[in-house]
């Protein structure tokens, strides 16, 4: 079936329909990537190795800098040591985080100085804070290496956030999530089972239902991921990204009147006009 025409419109509107409505799935390349440093090593400071590295990445990126922006990037870096005290390095993490993110907009150099300064802070909500900043991004990452390089940062960060809050329900999906979207190991069901946990304990949990459904959407199992996003909008029926997510898989399926009656469920929750119009004219397209 080729893709509907109006795919292209939700680029960079719905995160979640982003992903899947282009039928991305995920290269099976089942590498396993190791870490130097767990959440339970004993550092502060924890960097993670893998087929790509930290240094790798910034060297590339520093590319793309002008004379004076290395200069200036290059002091600060300089200004980072173990002898430093620790609110003076996470505050120089910070200025690296948000140089690369409003100065240059590379997003990896971003992630990771915040994770450095979560990392150092070892606070539960900046930890996950920025193992989710990880796991978002890399869910659209269609480079493998750098894929599994930002699976295993945020399941470091999640492991370390769950140290702290060992019940986090939130940091158990995203942990198991790492394993699903970053084949950081050589099944995807030793994450699905993580997140399992969850939903086997609270089946009205959306986050881990949406995760659930992400992973049968990635290996093609059409009807347990229809299941797992019914289940997601009886809960939170005014889920734009869910209903378009029906919609799409059941179009897949062959199910053009399904499909359509979800499109239309979806309309009222459309606030760009452009993507109004291109469901209403794509629902014709099905009659």
């Amino acid at each position: 079936m080729k893709q509907p025409q109006w795919i292209t419109l939700l680029v960079g509107i719905l995160l979640t329909v982003g992903l899947f409505l282009f039928g991305r799935t995920v290269p099976k390349n089942k590498t396993v990537v190791s870490s130097e440093h767990s959440a339970d090593d004993g550092h502060d400071h924890g960097p993670i190795s893998s087929a790509i590295s930290i240094d790798t990445i910034l060297n590339s990126a520093k590319k793309q800098l002008s004379t004076d922006q290395v200069v200036w990037l290059n002091t600060l870096e300089n200004s980072i040591s173990r002898g430093d005290v620790k609110d003076q390095q996470i505050h120089v993490y910070h200025q690296l985080s948000r140089f690369w993110a409003d100065s240059v907009g590379i997003f990896e150099p971003y992630a990771w100085y915040n994770a450095e300064a979560a990392r150092l802070d070892n606070s539960e909500k900046n930890l996950t804070f920025a193992a989710r900043l990880f796991l978002d991004n890399l869910q659209n990452d269609e480079i493998a290496q750098r894929r599994q390089w930002k699976a295993l940062q945020a399941k470091d960060l999640f492991e370390r956030s769950l140290l702290i809050s060992p019940d986090n329900d939130s940091a158990k999906i995203g942990l198991g999530a790492c394993y699903l979207f970053g084949e950081i190991s050589s099944t995807p069901m030793e994450g699905i089972l993580k997140i399992r946990e969850v939903v086997e304990k609270d089946s009205t949990n959306i986050y881990g239902q949406m995760m659930l459904a992400k992973g049968s959407l990635i290996s093609g199992q059409y009807d347990k991921a229809i299941s797992r996003l019914e289940t997601v909008n009886k809960i939170k029926p005014d889920d734009l990204d869910v209903l378009l997510l029906l919609a799409e898989v059941n179009e897949r399926m062959g199910n053009n009147k399904k499909a359509i009656s979800w499109y239309a469920a979806s309309l009222p929750f459309v606030k760009q006009d452009e993507l109004k119009k291109a469901i209403e004219k794509r629902m014709k397209d099905l009659k």
